[in-house]
């Protein structure tokens, strides 16, 4: 019998509409149940759970987003106690040492380089899930 995840809720904040529209088609293409939201920079992600948006399973991340980057949403995220819980993974095209260390060391639970191709963005976005939505 096929195991299923129950129904995931990602919030993907990226300011780029093409990599969003990439990770909203390997969301569909991979078959699985749930939805994928998206917010354009930090001050919106965090807006987003000051207003009430429903809670999701996993937070795919960019770093280089105008008016509140990814670094210090993460921080404010991993210091919020209602928070911290949610995974975050990192998608960005930084491939900075100090980038990926300091994701990791503030609480992300990965760190990935954006794709090109769809078939990777489906290999990351399905992976994260399988991983990270329970």
């Amino acid at each position: 019998m096929e195991h299923r995840h129950p129904p995931c809720i990602i919030l993907m904040a990226d300011d780029d509409p093409e990599d969003c529209m990439l990770a909203r088609t390997a969301f569909e293409a991979s078959g699985l149940e749930g939805e994928i939201r998206f917010v354009e920079d930090g001050l919106e992600l965090i807006d987003y759970f000051r207003n009430g948006g429903p809670r999701p399973h996993l937070i795919l991340l960019d770093l280089n987003m105008p008016r509140l980057d990814g670094r210090k949403a993460l921080a404010e995220i991993k210091s919020d106690s209602a928070l911290q819980d949610i995974p975050v993974v990192i998608l960005t095209t930084s491939r900075n040492e100090k980038d990926v260390k300091f994701c990791l060391d503030t609480g992300a639970c990965d760190f990935k380089t954006k794709p090109v191709e769809l078939e990777d963005w489906i290999e990351i976005i399905a992976g994260s899930v399988n991983s990270h939505c329970t």
